[in-house]
């Protein structure tokens, strides 16, 4: 089998900074309340005129700025998780793909919500383990304040706008191990942005273009079985916690992340996460929690993460890297 492994990570953030302050003149809520239950501190929002597809190009541009060894035009695929598409279609990986002039890509969107990186991932490592690609970029891109319901008090407070993105390569040696995926459609009604269908597993749901989430069963939901999937993720690649240097969790909410370190025993201090200033990011989490580690110094060379996605679907995706 083709070896594949994460070459070069970058990530784009809007210009706009929301604090928590900015909530308090629109929906019951302070400072002190979103901090104490999410952890969350700022998001950033687009501006009226970006869309997802501009914020995944600007983090492919900052990845070429910083990487300049990297030949763009010699990329022969792109995978762009998002569920904040600028249309169903033309695929925001074509978008892409057209900026950039990239004559011989393949392109598709994931949507896999904030487990979309993570599958995104893996999908690249089979394409390269198949011999049918050898350069690929994985991009978590969103624009969810397009979509959040600000008069839901409950769920407005917790997203932002991100995009990062991820090139993977044929590599002498293995950098992308063995990944875990699945889903709980059972809970689709849990999460879900409404479009057309009033139905979701035969129940009547809210139509009206927005976000909706129930909190208590996500929150519920992650945290009984996401410390399960780490575990069975380190056993599938015969590891034990002690080989793993950092977990990067989906930022969801920063108490989930919490109850998940203690479920299985791992400091929170190895826990790399994006959300105290950039808020839940969906499939841009990940690779925003890594590119903040990667330039702050901590995640190095050699280091091994466990990265894991989880939800609306209810899905989840888990992969276990070389940096």
């Amino acid at each position: 089998m083709i070896n594949a492994k994460i070459t070069a990570v970058s990530t784009y953030v809007p210009e706009q900074v929301i604090t928590n302050q900015w909530f308090e003149d629109k929906i019951e809520t302070q400072d002190e309340w979103i901090v104490s239950r999410t952890g969350i501190r700022e998001r950033r929002f687009a501006a009226e005129h970006q869309f997802t597809s501009d914020l995944a190009v600007k983090a492919v541009e900052n990845l070429i700025r910083e990487n300049p060894s990297i030949a763009i035009q010699a990329v022969d695929f792109i995978i762009v998780a998002t569920t904040t598409a600028d249309q169903v279609m033309p695929s925001t990986a074509s978008r892409v793909q057209n900026h950039f002039a990239i004559p011989n890509a393949g392109c598709i969107d994931v949507m896999a919500a904030c487990a979309g990186f993570v599958y995104g991932v893996i999908l690249a490592k089979g394409l390269v383990a198949a011999g049918t690609h050898q350069k690929i970029l994985v991009i978590g891109a969103e624009t969810l304040s397009k979509f959040t319901d600000f008069s839901d008090r409950s769920s407005c407070i917790l997203f932002g706008d991100a995009a990062g993105v991820a090139l993977v390569e044929c590599s002498a040696q293995a950098g992308i191990f063995n990944g875990i995926t699945g889903t709980d459609g059972s809970h689709g009604k849990d999460l879900y942005l409404s479009q057309n269908n009033r139905l979701i597993n035969g129940e009547e749901v809210v139509v009206n273009g927005k976000i909706h989430q129930n909190g208590r069963v996500v929150y519920k939901w992650a945290v009984q079985h996401m410390g399960e999937k780490i575990t069975e993720l380190l056993a599938l690649n015969k590891l034990q916690i002690a080989d793993l240097d950092w977990i990067i969790l989906h930022s969801a909410n920063l108490r989930i992340i919490e109850a998940v370190a203690l479920s299985i025993n791992y400091p929170m201090d190895r826990m790399l996460t994006s959300l105290e200033l950039f808020g839940n990011t969906s499939s841009a989490s990940i690779p925003l929690a890594w590119d903040l580690a990667a330039r702050a110094g901590t995640l190095k060379k050699g280091d091994k993460a466990l990265l894991l996605g989880f939800g609306g679907g209810l899905t989840y995706a888990g992969v276990i890297v070389e940096i």
